[in-house]
This record gives C-alpha cells, structure tokens and sequence, in this order.
C-alpha cells in the first residue's frame, strides 16, 4: 500500500519543502501559521492535508503549516513538538496522538490555550480547546447490536484507543441482560501477536463465541482477520462487526466468500457527489509527488481533510472580523513558570466551534466540547458482491434499515443468470473433443463430468457455462499467504458458481466451500508401471508346491522306503524259503526277504507315482506302512494337480511392491501426489505413523516426487521404468489402467475411503436443489450407467474380452518343457546304466567262465568225468558236485553250458 522506495522522514520533508514553494506563490495574501504532527507512516494523511491546503486556500489568505513527523506514542517527543510549534507563533495545531500522548497534548492545550484539531478516537472527559473531527462510534454500535438481537458476543478491544466505547458497551449490557466477554487485544507482541490471536480464536470458539465485535484500527483488524482465514473461522455461522469508521478502508477479498456475515461503519460515502467529485480529483494524483493517493482515500485521510477545511472556515471568518490574533510576550514559551496563556486562544476555539460545513465525512458541526454533533454514519454488510449499504445511522433517528437483509451473505437468485461452473481438464471427467475447434462454449467438451453437469441442470433448471480453472489445479490453501486456488479458490473469491469435477471432500475444504452429497466413492491408491510377465521357468510344473514342500516329500519317501526296509527285515512274515521248480527238492534251506532297500524304494517309488508294484508287504506292520503312505500321495498329487492348471495356463506378473507398507520399507522406488490436491493433504495431516512415514520421505525427497499435473504423475510411471509410484483417486487410478498402452496398474487397496462432491460457495441457494438431484440421480441408476459408459465400455486394454482369456488359458511348449527334459534326461540315463550294467555283467561272465574252464581242463576232473560217461551201467548217474563246487551250480543254473561236443543242461 506505501510507496517503499524513500522513508517517511525524507518523503515528509520533501513533501514540506513543495507545501513551502506553494506557500511562496501566494505571498503577499495574508497567512496564518498552523502547526502540524504527523506520526511516521502516515503518509495518505500528509497528502491529503496537502490537497486540503491548495484546495481551500485563496489569494486573500492562506494556510502556512509548519509540520513535525514523529512517534506519537512518545510523550517526550510529543512535548519537544508541541513546544516547538508553539514557539514558532502558530495559531492552532493538526495533529494525531494515542493512548500514551493524549494527556500530554490535552494538558498543553487547556494550559495554553492553543486549540488542537485531530482526526484521532476521541479523547475522553470534557476538553474545551480539542476539536474531534471523528465522530463517536458508541451510539452507532450499540444500535447495530440491537438490530442483530445479540444477547451474547465477545468484544475485542485495542486498549490504546480508549476504553469509553467498551464502558457504553458493558453499561448497555448490564441494562439489558447482555452476556459480553471483553478481551484487550492491543497490548500484545508484534513478535507473537499471530499465534496470540490464533489461540484467542480457539478459545472463543470452545466457548461458541461466534458473533465478534472488533474496536481496533484497520491495520490491528487486517491482522486479527488474516488469523481467522488462517484457522476457518471465516466461514458460515460466524458474525463479525467491525468497529470503526472505515469498513471499505480495509481488504475484504480474502473473507468476502468465505460465508461469514461481516458489518461495519462508513463515515465517507462514496456515493456522495461531492465525494465523487474529490475521489476523481484524488485519482488524478501523481503517486510519486502525493503517497497514497494510488488507492481509495481512506476514512483518517478524509477526516485530514475535511479538518483543514474546518481550519480554513475559521480563520477566514476571523480574518473577515479583523480580530487581533498577534502573539506577544513570553506567549512562544510553553514552559515558562507560570504559563501564559494565549489571550486569543478562546477566540480561535470559539471561531473553530462555530463552523458547519459539508465535507468528505458529511456535515461537519461541533458541539461546546468540541465533538462531533449532528453526523450521520453508513452501516455496511459484507455479501459475495461485495461491501452493501443496509441502512444509516443518525443521533435523531437512531438505526434506520433501508436493505432489510440478516442473512448479507446470501447470494443472488439464479433466475435469467448463466450459472459459471468451474471445472478441470481431467480425463474422463472432462476432456476435449478431438474437433473442439468446430464447437463452441459447452459442446467443446465430453466426459463423465460435462455429463453430470448437463444432468445437474436439468433437473435443477439453470443455464450454466463450463468454464476451465486457470490455474489447473483443485484447490489448496497457501501455507504463507493463506489464498485458496484452484476451483475452490474460484468459489471463495466468487470467480464461480459452481465447480463440477474430481474434487474430493474434505475438512478444510468444507470449512470454506459447502459440498454436495457425493456422487462417486472412491481412496487413495497406489499406481505403478506393470511389470513385464514373468515368463515360465523349464521345472514350472515344479510351481504348484512350495519348494519346501518338496523337500519335504524327497525326505518322506527316504524315510518311508527305509522304515518299510527295516519294518520288513524284523517280521518274520516277510522271509519266505525259496520254492524250486517242477517239484524239485529245494537247493537251500535259507529264507529270503523281498523288501530290501532297493525294492522298498521302488514300492515307494511306485505307489507315489500311482502306477503300482509287483511286490507288496506281507506282514501287518508293512501295510501299515503301505496305507499310511498311500493316504500321504493321494492328498499330495490331488492337490499338486489342482494348483497345476492354474499355474500352467496363467502368465503371472512379479509386482515389486503390493501396499503401502511395501513402498514405505524401501528406498528403490519414489513415490508421489499430486501438488494442491486432497491427496497430498491427506498424507500432511495423517497422524497414522506409515503414513507420516510416507509424507516425511515425500516432502524431502530430491528430485521433488509432486506433480503439478494427473498426466504429468501418469508419464512420470510410464518413464520410470518401474522406479517411481504415483498416489492418486482409486477412480483416476482404474480409468488410466484401461487406456492405452495399457503399461500402468493399480496394486494393493485402498489407503482411506472418501468421495467426490460437487461444490458450491457458502450460502448458496443452488446447494439444496444440487443435492436433490445427486440423491436422485444416483437412485435412478445414472450415475453407475455414466461410469460404465467412460471407464468400461470405452476400455482400450480388452478388460472384458474373452479371447485374452482364451489365449492366456492355452498351454505352451515352454509350459511343460521341463517334463519333456525330465523324461529325455530318463531315457538317457536309462541307456547309461543298462550300458554300464551290459559292461559290468559281460566283464563278470568272462571271469567266472574262465575259471569254470581251467577247473575243467585239470587231469583229475576230466578223468572221473570220462569215465562216468563211459559206464553204462552207472548211464543215469551223475556225479554230483562237492559242497565247494556249488556255486558255481548256482549260477548256471538258469542256462546251458557246453562241455566238448554235447550240451548238458544243468
């Protein structure tokens, strides 16, 4: 608002030195030196007295003002000041003071004789030589409170203007039963003074403090309210009134939408012709040479003005009686002991007195005492449209309404009004037609919500215009500046009516905009590049069972084939003597035991691969043995064979994470939201410790993982390669998953549940009939047929197509290779073992014929031999083999052995 280039000492003493030149034009005209005290920033207040000094003067007399700049809070410099001007012979003083410097300047006053003219709160108690110029706001207030029907608020008071208006209001309340708590906010630090009002706030609000009052300054206000847009309690159900006379003086954007009803006091109406005519003149200013003059001239800089009128007025008329206002003797000495008062002193406040003029405050007229008499005050309210006059306020009339309003903030009736709504480029929600260009306004666009949009109006019966938000985003309040953007900063600040799009429904939202019922539910949820499918292993028939169920089963049929082994070698029932053929005598009375640990492990080999054995147990306890294992391979291969087909004809895809807790424990992978949306606020205020996990490492995280942008998160996953994640809506998260290239998905579920709302100001008359039609379009059904209608039946990734799944059901080579090497490796090894046993047997039989032969060729043997043959007598006798031969009975048994020229089977 200040012109920062230059400090205010410099500014005032050029500004003096111009005043000087003006003066110096008018010389020889008749002059009266005035005095003036301007504290340091006041800058719109020392133009204004300017512009006052050149309006009103004339060549037959003039103003010369002597000017001081300084901390009126000062007493000390308050008193150099005052003495200095009084020394320099001036006739009356221009000057502001506050709580600190009021008694000085009134004492110097009354003591002297030197009236002071001032645009300050007035002072309290009777002083005859102070001159008002503000109006006292106490019977305005009191009326205002009456008229609202308050019987219960809290009064917010800056000590430093007095406390004459608090008295009035804790009178009036005793008398009529009010219940006011009263708090002094102007002894608070500059340093803690926000976190001071925030909590204030909080406290009024626990004890349902809503209906304020503030009697401050408009800077103390601009503060107080900048803390309660901080904390939300700007909104619907919260009545402020500000007590001062400068309603419009202050910055009202940031509360005028918020849905609060605010009131206040006008003192300068801009309505006014002879104030219009000033403010063209005001704006006319050059900035540079007048500072302030480049906004609206301010109620205190109006009351600087009008007062050099009332000054002007005064001298002019004593001028005009040829009144002697000389000053002699020790009269410039305002400490002199005793003090001399200004004989002309009374004749001046009598003259200062007596003037009525019109001016930018109204009529101006004072009373015996100086104050303001016979004023008329504006009462102002805050609507969407902004500051409205409801009435005014007089000491005859008291509060007369000419609005009738109690509720400012209602909007305006919708009837012959084209309703803005604010929406989003946001696929398929909103989107452009690929010919947008041949269109215009609302058949520009198509989606889920143009849709929606169309059906809204409908059934409420209102013209609307889709209009895109200008800055792309949804809505999210600045952390420093505390300005919403997005759609729902287009409602807060009244640029919409309406906003129909993805925007979710949350707390801080709702606290400033209302929602409608919501017309899609949905969560946050995580989307991630699809992994490539993984292809089949060669042992994938092995997939069914866990490998450790395998091993466990490679254990179990070694220790079943080795109890059946020992289970076999201790019954009795299992050794059986060998039966000989056609009836011979038995060769050897020894038993023999079919279970040995090769065939135990071929029966168990056989019953787990279902084909059955040509030996099976004897004995009770072997099939015992047999059942139980029997029992063990029917439940294992049923259910090897139930998970095969799966696994087999199913292309799985290996996903790096599956939930949030996934993405929290690893470092490989970002993850991200979006900028100025609900998610990311969702993560910011979650008190859940995985998710303040995930918001810690978000906010930190460099490169930054927030987007600006759903598409821009959507290409950031696509060129990731699998190392970032994007958090967004369920709903978005699906809709994208069914776009092509088909290369993004969504994994794990929901992270919260919420829903999307159609949007609206606080107040606003168009919230019940939208409700309506959301409730009844969603009992309808149509709200599900539009979403199938975007999402599915427009899906690009064969969602729904039953030859995808045929395909995916088709057994593949590479699907069953391992069996096909399993059983080439079987062969293989088969004919490597029967080579070896071939070469191993063959290697046996040439040394045990060699030995039988030379046992032969030795002279005993083939002696008795011969002549057995040669014997009739003894024909069917055969010599039979000593014990130490045997053996070799035993093993040619089976076969014919050749003896010379004729074959004897054996």
């Amino acid at each position: 608002m200040w012109r920062r280039g230059r400090s205010p000492n410099t500014t005032m003493e050029l500004l003096f030195v111009v005043t000087l030149l003006w003066s110096e034009a008018l010389c020889g005209s008749p002059s009266v030196q005035i005095g003036g005290l301007f504290p340091r920033g006041a800058d719109q207040e020392y133009s204004a007295f300017r512009v006052g000094m050149v309006q009103f003067g004339m060549a037959d007399f003039r103003l010369t003002p002597h000017i001081d700049n300084l901390e009126v809070a000062n007493s000390f410099a308050v008193t150099n000041c005052f003495c200095s001007q009084f020394s320099r012979g001036v006739y009356a003083i221009f000057g502001f003071y506050d709580k600190k410097s009021v008694n000085t300047i009134t004492s110097f006053c009354e003591t002297l004789h030197v009236s002071f003219i001032t645009p300050s709160f007035p002072a309290e108690g009777m002083n005859q030589f102070v001159l008002q110029m503000r109006p006292d706001i106490k019977g305005p207030l009191v009326s205002l409170v009456e008229y609202y029907k308050w019987e219960k608020f809290a009064y917010l008071y800056d000590s430093d203007r007095g406390l004459s208006t608090l008295q009035v209001i804790l009178d009036t309340a005793a008398e009529k039963k009010w219940v006011v708590t009263a708090i002094n906010v102007g002894n608070l630090k500059d340093e803690r003074k926000d976190e001071a009002y925030r909590s204030l706030f909080q406290d009024l609000e626990i004890r349902k403090e809503r209906r304020i009052i503030l009697d401050c300054e408009q800077d103390k206000v601009r503060d107080i309210m900048e803390q309660v847009i901080t904390i939300g309690r700007h909104v619907k159900g919260y009545h402020y009134i500000i007590a001062n006379l400068g309603f419009v003086d202050g910055d009202l954007s940031k509360i005028q939408y918020g849905g609060a009803n605010v009131s206040g006091f006008q003192i300068v109406d801009f309505d006014d012709p002879v104030v219009a005519k000033f403010d063209q003149r005001w704006e006319a200013l050059e900035e540079k040479e007048y500072p302030g003059a480049d906004i609206r001239i301010r109620y205190t800089s109006a009351l600087t003005y009008d007062a050099v009128h009332v000054m002007t007025e005064a001298f002019r008329f004593l001028h005009k009686q040829r009144i002697d206002m000389s000053r002699r003797g020790n009269s410039g000495d305002c400490l002199a002991n005793p003090a001399v008062p200004w004989a002309q002193g009374v004749e001046i406040e009598r003259a200062l007195k007596q003037v009525r003029v019109d001016g930018l405050t109204g009529n101006i007229q004072f009373d015996q005492y100086g104050k303001r008499i016979n004023y008329s005050v504006t009462v102002m309210e805050l609507k969407n449209s902004g500051p409205v006059k409801i009435g005014y306020w007089n000491e005859v009339d008291k509060m007369v309404v000419t609005k009738s309003d109690l509720y400012p903030n209602d909007t305006m009736g919708m009837e012959n009004k084209t309703v803005i709504v604010s929406t989003i480029l946001e696929a398929p929600y909103v989107m452009l037609k690929k010919n947008s260009e041949l269109f215009q306004d609302n058949d520009r666009y198509e989606g889920y919500c143009v849709d929606l949009a169309a059906e809204i109006a409908k059934h409420c019966g209102i013209r609307y215009q889709l209009r895109i938000v200008g800055d792309g985003k949804y809505g999210a309040r600045d952390a420093e500046t505390k300005i919403w953007n997005g759609m729902v900063g287009e409602l807060v600040y009244g640029k919409a009516d309406i906003a129909v799009a993805p925007l979710t429904i949350t707390l801080v939202r709702e606290e400033v905009i209302d929602f409608s019922k919501p017309f899609m539910s949905l969560g946050i949820s995580i989307m991630i590049k699809k992994p490539q499918k993984s292809k089949p292993g060669v042992f994938s028939f092995l997939d069914p069972l866990a490998y450790e169920i395998w091993m466990c089963i490679v254990f179990a049929y070694i220790g079943v084939s080795v109890v059946l082994f020992l289970v076999s070698r201790f019954s009795p029932y299992e050794w059986t003597l060998e039966e000989p053929e056609d009836g011979a005598m038995p060769l050897t009375t020894e038993s023999t035991n079919e279970f040995g640990i090769f065939n135990s492990l071929w029966f168990s080999l056989g019953a787990f691969m279902r084909q059955g054995c040509d030996i099976s147990p004897r004995s009770l306890s072997g099939r015992i043995v047999g059942g139980v294992w029997w029992f063990f391979t029917l439940i294992i291969i049923s259910s090897y064979t139930a998970n095969l087909a799966a696994f087999l004809t199913v292309e799985r895809m290996v996903s790096p994470i599956e939930s949030a807790e996934d993405l929290a424990k690893q470092s490989e992978i970002c993850y991200g939201t979006l900028d100025s949306g609900s998610t990311k606020e969702f993560f910011r205020r979650s008190k859940i410790a995985l998710f303040d996990k995930m918001w810690q490492y978000m906010k930190s995280a460099e490169p930054s993982v927030f987007v600006k942008k759903t598409s821009e998160g959507v290409l950031r996953v696509r060129k990731s390669k699998g190392k970032y994640a994007y958090l967004l809506e369920s709903t978005m998260n699906e809709y994208i998953e069914q776009r092509k290239p088909c290369d993004t998905m969504k994994v794990g579920g929901n992270l919260d549940s919420k829903g999307y709302g159609i949007a609206t100001p606080k107040g606003s008359p168009l919230r019940v009939p939208i409700n309506l039609a959301v409730l009844k379009l969603n009992e309808q059904g149509t709200l599900d047929k539009m979403k199938n209608k975007w999402w599915y039946d427009k899906g690009e990734c064969g969602f729904k197509d039953s030859t995808n799944k045929e395909k995916t059901s088709a057994l593949s080579l590479s699907n069953v290779a391992g069996v096909f090497y399993i059983l080439v490796g079987g062969l293989g090894l088969a004919m490597m073992v029967a080579l070896v046993e071939f070469c191993y047997k063959s290697r046996a039989e040439a040394k045990k014929m060699k030995v039988a032969a030379n046992t032969l060729s030795s002279p005993q043997h083939t002696g008795n031999y011969t002549h057995t043959l040669s014997s009739p007598q003894h024909a069917p006798n055969f010599n039979v083999l000593s014990p130490s031969h045997q053996p070799n009975y035993a093993t040619y048994k089976e076969g014919y052995n050749v003896y010379g020229i004729e074959s004897v089977k054996i």
